[in-house]
């Protein structure tokens, strides 16, 4: 089972963007994608909301997302939310096993 997390960062003047660009621009987004166990770590932003910042960030397991929380780079992170000035909102999915219940409504 996977768990992916949706995390939303708030900020003033431009600087959940300018997170997101120096988190890519400094290769932090980068060493994060290739941590064992990581499926995914992507920025999105919304549209209409200048000021926020989507992070999806879905890992193989708990003991891949905890071993991540550890990991030297989160003080590195940390530092930017700081630097940035960002508060932060979550939301927590994990995977369901077996078929995917909403397929028959995809369309491919």
């Amino acid at each position: 089972m996977s768990i992916s997390v949706n995390l939303y960062y708030h900020g003033t003047d431009g600087n959940a963007g300018k997170f997101a660009r120096e988190m890519e621009e400094s290769g932090l987004a980068d060493a994060i994608r290739s941590e064992e166990g990581n499926l995914r770590y992507e920025y999105f932003q919304p549209i209409g909301d200048s000021e926020t910042v989507l992070l999806i960030d879905s890992w193989r397991d708990q003991a891949a997302l905890d071993a991540h929380h550890a990991s030297p780079m989160m003080r590195e992170l940390a530092r930017l939310r700081e630097q940035y000035d960002l508060h932060m909102t979550a939301e927590r999915y994990a995977s369901m096993d077996g078929p995917d219940a909403d397929e028959r409504f995809l369309r491919k």
